[in-house]
């Protein structure tokens, strides 16, 4: 798309968002699905040719020029298709049916093949080639476009919390100052997350499934023709060969569990970039993370200072969008009034809209964290002039020694009030406790206070 054509786009997926987007085009895309079309209807007609029962006898060459059809799918191919859809063209009256088009132009490009004509899209109701074809097309963007970059994110994520493991941090529970954490270790807890989210993307993408059993599920037109033949078995092979699972219960519609099993695990994973994104954002606020400046670019049309976490706002815009769209379509896509009704046609065309603002989410926020850097200074000075929060530490530690009323002194030295480090050592003196439990308990510091959390960034994969 030139720059002309973007500011002119009706969505800014392929306008202003159009560079960002143009990865998963091979598979969102129109042409994409006529490419996968051609690419079902090309494979099942040699399936066919190679069952005893029928008479087609296609050669290695034969084999070669069919699969050539989607595996040299060019602009001119799905130009040709719509022109047959819409238009018309040599024999061929206009369709007005994107499927009985790609059939047509597969019969117009195997003129050699004469005799192979009527086996094209034999027995097969358009639901047969869209449900195989929408299937390998999200499992290819999922694979090849979506997870890759949540993968980036997760890296990041982890040699973030590597490097800066033993960074303490003041934690923060119901907005208010909590027991201190590292930063290393906050960042571990996503980069945990969105591993364990990635693996359920991987697992449903692997659970995807076709169908083949025509206009009601029953192979009743196959059967009609060749009675012999175990259709089933010959389904489930040529959906398995495809790389999908095989769904052998259907009415003329794929039920669409799998897909919306798909949907809600991608959403679990733009749901953890949410969480992360508006922690970020919060951390920036407080100034815990600073940002790179960006050379030229501006913050603000009237405050010529900030550098605002655009990237993660944006991230969140887009992934809450992305969320909706996700929502909606699980639920849509599992619905449908009897054997088949054609709404759910229309609105599967809307899933590559929904992994497009998964995929401006994603880059967005691997690009925020690129330019944030956490800001010890800053962070060491908020644990110092904290010192209450050591008082979990030290109503635990006398509990260890058997005081009773361990929480409730700390909670009245402590609870409302601004407190010192001097004032938690005058607390010691009066202590009827060992020298030793004293020295331990002068020795706590908001700083130091953070368990194992530098260990526990090992648990990471």
């Amino acid at each position: 798309m030139t720059d002309t054509h973007a500011l002119y786009a009706v969505s800014p997926l392929d306008g202003r968002y159009g560079g960002r987007t143009a990865p998963l085009s091979p598979y969102a895309s129109e042409a994409a699905l006529m490419r996968a079309r051609v690419r079902v209807e090309a494979e099942y007609l040699i399936a066919l040719a190679d069952l005893e029962a029928t008479p087609l006898e296609f050669d290695l060459e034969d084999r070669n020029r069919i699969r050539g059809l989607y595996e040299h799918f060019a602009e001119e191919d799905a130009r040709l298709i719509k022109t047959l859809e819409t238009e018309g063209y040599a024999e061929f009256d206009a369709t007005n049916h994107d499927v009985k088009a790609v059939e047509y132009f597969v019969r117009h490009r195997l003129p050699e093949d004469g005799d192979a004509s009527p086996w094209i899209h034999f027995g097969l109701t358009s639901e047969d080639v869209n449900n195989l074809a929408h299937r390998l097309l999200v499992r290819d963007a999922v694979d090849e476009v979506l997870l890759p970059s949540l993968y980036d994110v997760r890296d990041a994520l982890a040699e973030m919390a590597r490097e800066h493991r033993d960074l303490p941090m003041l934690a923060r529970t119901h907005g208010q100052p909590a027991t201190p954490t590292t930063f290393g270790k906050e960042m571990a807890v996503y980069a945990a997350r969105l591993g364990r989210a990635t693996g359920r993307i991987r697992e449903a993408t692997d659970d995807l499934r076709g169908k083949l059993g025509g206009a009601s599920g029953t192979y009743a037109a196959h059967h009609a023709a060749y009675p012999d033949v175990d259709w089933p078995a010959f389904a489930e092979a040529f959906v398995t060969d495809l790389g999908l699972e095989f769904e052998p219960l259907t009415t003329q519609v794929n039920p669409c569990d799998d897909l919306a099993a798909l949907f809600d695990a991608v959403r679990g994973a733009n749901d953890v970039l949410l969480d992360l994104d508006l922690d970020v954002w919060l951390y920036v606020s407080d100034r815990y993370l600073g940002q790179e400046a960006v050379s030229g670019e501006t913050g603000s049309s009237t405050m010529p200072h900030k550098v605002n976490p655009i990237d993660f706002e944006n991230s969140e815009g887009n992934l809450s969008k992305a969320n909706s769209d996700l929502t909606f379509l699980a639920d849509y896509v599992t619905t449908s009034r009897l054997q088949r009704d054609l709404s759910d046609s229309t609105v599967k065309r809307n899933v590559g809209a929904a992994f497009a603002h998964c995929l401006i989410g994603y880059d967005k926020t691997a690009a925020g964290l690129e330019k944030v850097v956490p800001n010890e200074n800053v962070m060491r000075e908020d644990l110092e002039s904290t010192p209450e929060i050591i008082g979990e530490a030290v109503q635990t530690i006398l509990r260890r020694e058997g005081q009773e009323d361990a929480y409730e002194q700390v909670k009245d030295l402590t609870r409302g009030k601004d407190v010192t480090l001097a004032d938690f050592r005058e607390l010691f003196d009066d202590l009827a406790v060992d020298e030793s439990v004293r020295e331990e308990l002068r020795e706590l510091t908001p700083t130091g206070y953070t368990g194992v959390a530098d260990d526990l960034v090992d648990e990471l994969e």
